[in-house]
């Protein structure tokens, strides 16, 4: 089959096949992530019309998505699935910040959007506040991959803003309930700073630059850094609450489910 490498218009795209696991490696066409998908060119769109992916599930804020939505291929219907988690939201965070910053704001709004800046969490804790809470959604991500409603297009593309760190954790979960080794997970996440550096991580640095804000090396890596130990955090929380196929059992998904998910991604 034909792998998808890109989407013209997008940073951090990427297909999770040929993951080592203990039996084969994980399956081409199953399972994507990407940083969302509002600046897609014409080609990126075209792309997307083409591929097997059928189900396309943002874990965006409503009000990022209203910001910058999605676009979508005319030339062919893609199911879109809204399952917003709040922890991660950053970008919403900072651009309230900055705007309380330019509006001289001093209401309770503008003052907490200030105090969470300038108060920002440590990644790894980030994650595990966001697995504290997301059992649900990631167990409804695992239920699309094990029974596609378009079987002609039974990929599942997971994003949020970066696809860092709602999606960094997500695909981790997913991952590691497949079987897939600890070292291609934590590898996997790392590659997103790679990703992001450059074009993208320079677009969100001139946008706090310009409101007067200095973009310290922790503000810098909640923007676009995806260091290994904040991955393991998660990866360690899981281990120690039964492992990631109970923590989406936790979440409503059935063993058969499970089993499904599995047979479609791990083979």
């Amino acid at each position: 089959m034909t792998v998808l490498t890109g989407l013209e218009g997008t940073f951090n795209f990427r297909d999770l096949g040929g993951l080592p696991t203990s039996g084969d490696p994980t399956a081409y066409g199953v399972l994507y992530r990407s940083d969302a998908l509002h600046a897609l060119t014409p080609a990126g769109e075209a792309e997307l019309a083409a591929s097997g992916i059928g189900v396309i599930v943002d874990f965006r804020t409503e009000e990022e998505r209203i910001t910058a939505p999605d676009r979508r291929p005319d030339a062919r219907k893609i199911r879109e699935v809204h399952l917003p988690l709040l922890e991660g939201a950053m970008s919403s965070t900072i651009k309230e910040a900055l705007t309380a910053r330019v509006l001289g704001d001093h209401t309770a709004a503008g003052r907490a959007a200030e105090h969470a800046m300038a108060n920002l969490p440590k990644l790894g804790d980030m994650y595990v506040s966001m697995l504290e809470h997301g059992a649900a959604s990631f167990a409804q991500v695992a239920r699309y991959v094990a029974a596609p409603a378009d079987p002609a297009h039974p990929g599942v593309l997971v994003h949020c803003t970066a696809g860092k760190d709602r999606t960094g954790v997500a695909t981790a979960v997913l991952l590691d309930a497949a079987g897939v080794h600890h070292d291609a997970i934590i590898a996997d996440y790392a590659q997103t700073q790679q990703n992001l550096e450059g074009a993208w991580l320079d677009g969100m640095t001139a946008m706090v630059e310009k409101f007067g804000v200095t973009v310290t090396p922790e503000l810098a890596e909640m923007m676009g850094g995806s260091p290994p130990a904040a991955i393991e955090e998660a990866l360690a929380w899981l281990d120690a609450h039964g492992g990631s196929a109970a923590y989406l059992r936790s979440g409503g998904l059935t063993d058969t489910e499970l089993a499904a998910f599995r047979e479609k991604l791990a083979g």
